[in-house]
């Protein structure tokens, strides 16, 4: 049941509502299928960026991506947690790094969730700035993909979001918006976190720069 109610709340309403409603122009995603497991790597504006990506994404994969968000926002209750894991499908996690306790680290949660055959969306931004001002990532996305750098990232940028529905603000409103994505790349085994982080940055700048 999981799985329909993501393939067509997503596929078909979700996609419709943004595109006819907001105004999103979606970038095609259809290569996603080429890939066995991938870890989408995007800016964060608004709550609608994680609607914007799964909506984006391939209907008959979506059961199998899961986008990282923070426990303490969207896990507040038992009831909240069910609610955020079945209708979108969450892995949720601490914000903060827990190397005493490794079974609620973060990344070694993201780590296995890719282990057991998920791909990820990350905003390694952490939280939602102000709009249209990307913040100063976080290196937990290089963490991962060091551990797993067979696995490819998808770097995604999305523009408009942020005046579409911004931080404060939970009115949605018609903003011309849209998602753009760059082709999966791969990184080296050898790369440190430093470099991939730079990687990543040079990334966003592209399709920043993107018409």
């Amino acid at each position: 049941m999981q799985r329909l109610i993501l393939r067509y709340g997503y596929g078909y309403a979700m996609r419709t509502f943004l595109r006819m409603f907001v105004g999103v122009r979606f970038d095609n995603a259809r290569f996603l299928l080429d890939e066995k497991q991938f870890i989408i790597v995007a800016n964060h504006n608004s709550h609608l960026d994680t609607m914007t990506i799964m909506s984006s994404i391939p209907r008959r994969i979506l059961h199998k991506v899961k986008p990282v968000a923070a426990a303490d926002h969207f896990g507040k209750t038992s009831w909240s947690t069910k609610l955020s894991n079945y209708f979108v499908n969450t892995l949720l996690i601490q914000r903060k790094r827990d190397k005493d306790n490794p079974q609620n680290d973060p990344v070694n949660r993201m780590v296995k969730a890719l282990d057991d055959g998920y791909s990820l969306i990350l905003f390694p931004e952490g939280t939602r700035g102000e709009p249209e001002i990307q913040q100063q990532l976080k290196p937990g996305v290089a963490f991962v993909l060091s551990q797993r750098p067979h696995i490819k990232y998808v770097p995604a940028f999305m523009k408009g979001m942020g005046k579409a529905m911004p931080k404060s603000d939970s009115l949605i409103v018609p903003f011309s918006s849209s998602i753009l994505f760059g082709r999966p790349k791969s990184i080296s085994p050898s790369q440190d976190v430093a470099s991939i982080m730079q990687q990543i940055e040079e990334d966003f700048r592209l399709l920043r720069e993107r018409k």
